[in-house]
């Protein structure tokens, strides 16, 4: 009988600190090969240390037995130490052992063997069974160890861009060539209103990578600008305390920059400014259709036209020349600093929708009381209740109402002071109103501030008219 060839997966968890080691590993399942006829080659040893609840996460795991399904059938035995290094999820485990089975590739365990036939295969049941609940069973373990490391302010997360770990739970500390690339994000973005797009490419432009060693994109400067780790708030799992690592980002920065953001937020289908040919690219909406004016670039007379008459929607066009257009909106701010009228609102934020909801709540609990308190008038003037039971009743929903008032009353009051006056308003239309005025500022960072103060311009091409939308946080 030919001997047969075999391959050896070896797998070390990064959370199990009872079993053996890789070479020990090795070293028994090659013992084995060896006393069972089994034929070893080095191409097919394969280790890797990582946790394995799921296979996807195993690149070594998946090259195996992607060789062992092929047509030429180079394996016909995998030895593993344990089952629990084949898998710990046995739904996988039938899976991948029934995928091997069929091209008679057999997995065997050397330190938990087996006896043939149905009895053989429940016992494999069961030890698969007992290998998913430790494996659960360590995971809520390290789980636990982790929130108690967090609650005794123990630094656990992947250090951020800019930062190093040093291990034990210590602060982290700056690493000097990724925080310069730090800080560049950060001035790009709170000095030269610069968009997260834009940033992205200017760094990658420059070679600058991301912690990772990727490429920037939108998502991983969004991720540096909002995250809190770089002024010394630490974050995890729910749990955050004020850090002992160095800080260079000042509270009163991060936190205007979170406004900043908030206020810049574009709606999901509108594009970038960096990706806009004109700051006033997607403000412009046609009065006919409502769709955006398309900034057509003609050098000697660059004009904004509704997309949709372009493309044959409508008959009437909807033209506007580039000049008129940014000519009526610093006129309409002007008239607007210089005293006319004019109506705005408030971007609502999500903490204003619960505040809302709130609201709306206790005017339905006040509204139930008063029912109620018609209802216990009604049992004493019939005779159902007597005047002690009624007088208790009412004092009992005279308590209710005073406290669902006062509670109403503090909500509104919260409101109120969030609702910004006309004069806050007309200071950001001045300060974004002079941006747009110098003709030294570039049209990306004129196209992000007048997104703060404007969701959009309606030009009515009957009437020459545009009616400004400004919407302000």
């Amino acid at each position: 009988m030919n001997d047969r060839v075999g391959a050896l997966y070896i797998r070390v968890s990064t959370n199990d600190q009872t079993e053996l080691s890789p070479d020990a590993q090795k070293r028994i399942l090659l013992d084995y090969a060896k006393k069972n006829g089994i034929v070893i080659s080095k191409e097919y040893i394969f280790s890797e240390s990582v946790s394995g609840r799921h296979v996807q996460k195993r690149p070594e795991f998946q090259r195996m037995i992607a060789i062992a399904k092929q047509p030429s059938h180079p394996i016909d035995v995998i030895l593993v130490w344990k089952y629990s290094r084949f898998a710990r999820n046995q739904e996988e485990s039938i899976v991948y052992k029934s995928m091997l089975k069929k091209d008679n590739v057999d997995v065997i365990s050397v330190s938990e063997p087996t006896i043939d036939g149905p009895f053989g295969t429940l016992i494999e049941r069961i030890i698969e069974w007992m290998d998913e609940y430790y494996s659960i069973r360590l995971s809520g373990e390290v789980l636990r160890g982790m929130k108690e490391k967090a609650l005794q302010h123990g630094y656990q997360t992947s250090p951020c861009l800019g930062y190093d770990a040093v291990g034990h739970g210590k602060p982290y500390v700056i690493n000097e060539g990724e925080y310069a690339i730090v800080s560049y994000i950060m001035d790009l973005y709170d000095l030269q209103n610069m968009d997260e797009t834009a940033i992205a490419r200017r760094c990658n432009d420059l070679g600058y990578r991301t912690k990772r060693g990727n490429l920037f994109e939108r998502r991983s400067v969004d991720r540096i600008l909002e995250n809190p780790f770089y002024c010394g708030t630490v974050l995890w799992n729910g749990i955050e305390f004020e850090g002992l690592h160095e800080v260079r980002l000042s509270k009163d920065r991060f936190q205007k920059r979170q406004k900043l953001i908030t206020a810049r937020k574009r709606p999901i289908k509108s594009r970038n400014v960096s990706t806009c040919k004109h700051w006033l690219s997607g403000l412009l909406k046609c009065s006919i259709c409502g769709a955006t004016l398309s900034y057509t670039g003609n050098d000697k007379c660059p004009y904004f036209q509704c997309w949709k008459y372009a493309k044959g929607f409508h008959k009437t066009s909807v033209a506007l020349s580039v000049k008129k257009a940014e000519e009526a909106v610093i006129t309409y701010f002007d008239q607007v600093l210089a005293g006319a009228d004019f109506t705005y609102v408030r971007k609502e934020q999500p903490a204003d929708k619960d505040n809302t909801a709130a609201i709306e709540q206790l005017q339905r609990e006040l509204a139930k009381l008063s029912t109620r308190e018609s209802r216990i008038h009604d049992a004493y003037e019939s005779g159902i209740d007597t005047l002690e039971e009624y007088k208790a009743n009412k004092d009992r929903l005279i308590s209710n109402r005073l406290q669902l008032e006062n509670e109403l009353e503090n909500l509104l009051q919260m409101q109120k002071e969030k609702e910004l006056n006309k004069e806050d308003v007309l200071q950001e239309i001045k300060s974004v109103n002079d941006i747009l005025k110098n003709p030294d500022v570039g049209y990306e960072e004129k196209g992000n501030l007048i997104r703060t103060i404007l969701d959009q311009i309606v030009y009515d091409k009957e009437s020459g008219k545009m009616y400004f939308d400004i919407i302000v946080s």
